[in-house]
């Protein structure tokens, strides 16, 4: 193996992972970066950690077996941690990792657009099918 400058390491790391290119990994990441119960998870995080039930009261409309599995996904992406403490009841707490609060600010911009914006997409949706004939 020839010897490299860490320009062209940095280089080949930067191409090793290319979402453009059908097998990467980081595809299947960002398909769970774009689940809408992924982004609420992670900014209801943000302020601290919570227990499953007040995540569960704190984001409206999503199912136990939604949050389960929205958690496991996160906890297995490096993104949450899942802390058990043995007590009556046993007490579960979720907090983001050190990954996690890097991506917090990520997404709590783009929920934030979405929330600043959405009379605008209502009004642009409302246009566009104004256009299209009938069904």
């Amino acid at each position: 193996m020839p010897t490299q400058t860490a320009a062209q390491r940095r280089a080949a790391a930067k191409q090793a992972y290319n979402a453009y290119i059908a097998a990467c990994p980081s595809r299947q990441l960002l398909a769970t970066l774009g689940d809408k119960w992924v982004a609420l998870v992670l900014v209801a995080l943000g302020s601290g950690g919570a227990r499953y039930a007040d995540l569960a009261r704190h984001i409206a409309g999503v199912s136990q077996k939604m949050l389960t599995q929205t958690l496991r996904v996160l906890e297995r992406d490096g993104l949450v941690r899942r802390k058990v403490t043995a007590a009556v009841p046993v007490r579960v707490d979720y907090a983001l990792t050190p990954l996690g609060r890097s991506l917090l600010p990520v997404v709590a911009k783009i929920k934030s657009w979405a929330e600043t914006h959405m009379d605008r997409v209502l009004l642009a949706r409302a246009e566009h099918d104004a256009k299209r004939p009938a069904q």
